[in-house]
């Protein structure tokens, strides 16, 4: 199982490669909305690749409370320890 550091480090790749977001911008309190402009159809395709990563499939209602980077790390870890 992946640790936080290894899911953050994921999902932060996974923001620049799909969303071409500066890594710059990225941090556990960066909001996904406010600060990294991820709109709803961008964290569709961002729960999508979190399933294929992880081979999980996240519930809806779990992605619905994530705010911040850290919060989709908090999220996947769950998701991982099930």
């Amino acid at each position: 199982m992946m640790d936080k550091q290894e899911i953050y480090t994921w999902i932060a790749q996974t923001l620049v490669d799909t969303f071409e977001t500066d890594p710059a911008r990225i941090s556990l309190e960066a909001r996904l909305y406010d600060d990294l402009d991820i709109d709803s159809i961008d964290a569709v395709d961002l729960v999508v690749k979190l399933q294929k990563h992880t081979g999980k499939r996240m519930q809806p209602e779990a992605f619905k409370t994530v705010r911040t980077v850290g919060d989709v790390v908090d999220a996947v870890h769950q998701l991982l320890k099930q």
